[in-house]
């Protein structure tokens, strides 16, 4: 009884989570969650890491965008710099 509680639980969490989560992350949540209620009903050191390591890695890549949009930018910036002292606009 207290098996399927805590698997339902768990289940749960994990499906609710993951809706807070997005692409890549959601589905690993979903498969860590997955994993943990399919073999049993504890969350072992290698899925809570699976499930950091998963959001670590979105928040480097959100880090690598947001450097290399700031890099456009400001070759942009320079492009348009150039042309203005060309006499033309950007």
């Amino acid at each position: 009884m207290t098996s399927s509680f805590a698997r339902a639980t768990v289940l749960a969490a994990a499906i609710g989570g993951s809706l807070m989560l997005q692409g890549c992350v959601a589905g690993a949540v979903v498969g860590a969650g997955a994993a943990v209620v399919g073999g049993a009903a504890k969350m072992t050191g290698a899925a809570v890491g699976a499930g950091f390591d998963a959001v670590t890695t979105s928040d480097e890549e959100t880090r690598a965008k947001r450097e290399r949009e700031q890099r456009e930018h400001e070759r942009e910036q320079r492009r348009c710099e150039q042309r203005q002292r060309q006499g033309k606009s950007c």
